[in-house]
């Protein structure tokens, strides 16, 4: 197929990689070109703006920083929606606000063309390894068309129904996240302080009830006072806003979700926003 990919990011260029691995014809857009030189070295094409990473393509992957970025790509006088013609199918896999995916989706089918929200969860590992969880708002039709690509990127696929419903899943996700990374950091810094061995302690706890994603792939990172960026605290901070904004609007008290933005806050007022979400234990 023909591919536009706007975002080669930290996520963005292992999933476009393994779209051009896999044969597609890829044009790639990014702010910052050298974040992209990778894949271009590997045979993509590079396009000066979102325009051109839109035009004669069959579908087009986006996955920026914040909402406002989806906003400007798509809506922008040079984005998206500037070119891109009748029958393509545009696939955001940012982590947004619901409300603007269903505003992408309805413009796109004013326009004639479709739309899927698509965010993901895995981290950078999981993007890197192919094996991402996409969760999947929109029209049956284009998901089943685009499902291939997914394919390519993630082993956990589902569509959640209409659009918006991608980014409230992934909503789910982070909240789900956020009092469990509290629990990782604080079980990991109560190790240290009780004279235990962390690494020994994680043998014993990770594979029984406490177990998760982050006790298993984040707790050994902070260990080893790595960290480097899986997935940013800026962008964490991000999706904990929406998400707390999300369940304001549904009436739904949420206070782990609260209280686990405050404690990222704090951390990036500290000057940790462009680290690791691991790098919360710093706090403790």
């Amino acid at each position: 197929m023909n591919v536009g990919f706007i975002g080669t990011g930290v996520m963005g260029k292992s999933m476009a990689g393994h779209l051009l691995a896999a044969g597609h014809d890829l044009v790639v857009y990014n702010r910052t070109k050298g974040k992209a030189q990778e894949l271009l070295d590997a045979g993509a094409t590079w396009s000066d703006t979102p325009q051109g990473a839109t035009s004669d393509r069959d579908v087009v992957f986006t996955i920026v920083g914040f909402p406002a970025d989806v906003e400007e790509v798509y809506f922008g006088s040079d984005g998206v929606f500037a070119s891109a013609s009748d029958g393509v199918i545009l696939v955001d896999m940012t982590t947004s606000r619901p409300d603007l995916a269903v505003r992408i989706a309805e413009t796109a089918e004013a326009k004639g063309l479709s739309a899927l929200d698509a965010p993901v969860s895995g981290g950078d590992v999981g993007a890197r390894e192919a094996r991402l969880s996409i969760m999947v708002g929109g029209p049956e039709k284009a998901f089943a068309t685009v499902k291939p690509l997914f394919e390519l990127m993630g082993r956990n696929i589902v569509l959640q129904g209409p659009a918006g419903s991608g980014q409230h899943t992934k909503m789910c996700n982070q909240i789900a996240i956020a009092s469990g990374m509290l629990g990782v950091c604080e079980s990991m810094a109560y190790a240290k302080a009780s004279g235990l061995d962390p690494e020994v302690v994680l043998k014993s706890i990770e594979s029984g009830a406490a177990g998760s994603w982050s006790l298993s792939n984040l707790a050994p990172r902070m260990i080893a006072d790595n960290f480097a960026p899986g997935f940013y605290v800026k962008h964490f901070i991000k999706d904990l806003s929406i998400a707390l904004e999300s369940a304001e609007a549904l009436g739904l008290e949420t206070p782990g979700l609260a209280l686990a933005k405050a404690m990222y806050e704090r951390l990036a007022e500290q000057g940790g926003e462009d680290l690791g979400t691991q790098a919360l234990y710093k706090l403790y």
